[in-house]
């Protein structure tokens, strides 16, 4: 059972989310918060799986809410999913390198929104469904300069090979073709460069790859 915790200042979106999920044979939503310090003491509390988190709530926002959960050693296995009402909006691109495992608009269609909460879970980053390598376009054109070039020496070549094509927003799939491997290799070599790396998931894989200068605005071939 995959559970979720709610995260938004108005009663009504997250009692539509609430029916939703609630709704599913294998998710359940374990509580819910009106802003981000309830958020925060909730994600402590609970537990859960993934954090739906509004990016503007009062008192403390979602990106706050989110270093606290992402810098919180205890709860290293939440995922946490802003939901933002514009599809590129500001505060995404910091969300990310903030530990977010990703992002999406509050009217994307239920079915996306059970996708993503799944995918989270298995560990795939959520870029926004659909937009995902225009997202990565503009999160690169607003990233700070790569801070060093190295810092990837415990990665094999293919691995670096892998996380640079992660980083131009390839899904396993997309990996595979390109290597010419099984979408399990993939998926393999992608696991295993997170693991040396220490990201928490897809996403940061995505940030570190460009904060490393292995990846550059542009290089979405």
């Amino acid at each position: 059972m995959i559970r979720v915790l709610l995260a938004d200042d108005q009663s009504l979106v997250r009692a539509g989310f609430r029916a939703l999920l609630d709704a599913q044979a294998d998710i359940e939503v374990a509580g819910e918060a009106a802003d981000g310090d309830e958020a925060a003491a909730k994600a402590r509390e609970l537990h859960p799986d993934v954090v739906l988190m509004d990016i503007r709530m009062p008192h403390l926002d979602g990106l706050a809410a989110t270093r606290l959960i992402t810098a919180d050693p205890g709860l290293g296995a939440v995922k946490v999913v802003m939901l933002t009402t514009f599809e590129l909006d500001e505060y995404v691109f910091e969300a990310i390198r903030s530990g977010a495992s990703g992002f999406l608009v509050k009217d994307t269609e239920p079915e996306e929104l059970l996708r993503a909460v799944r995918a989270v879970v298995a560990g795939d980053a959520l870029l926004s469904p659909g937009v995902t390598r225009r997202l990565i376009e503009e999160f690169a054109a607003r990233s700070k300069p790569p801070a060093r070039a190295g810092g990837l020496d415990e990665l094999t070549e293919r691995e670096r090979e892998v996380m640079a094509l992660v980083g131009i927003g390839l899904s396993n799939e997309e990996i595979a073709r390109r290597l010419v491997v099984s979408p399990l290799t993939a998926k393999t070599h992608v696991s295993r460069t997170m693991v040396k790396l220490g990201a928490r998931d897809r996403a940061q894989l995505v940030v570190l790859a460009y904060e490393s200068g292995l990846v550059r605005p542009g290089w979405l071939g």
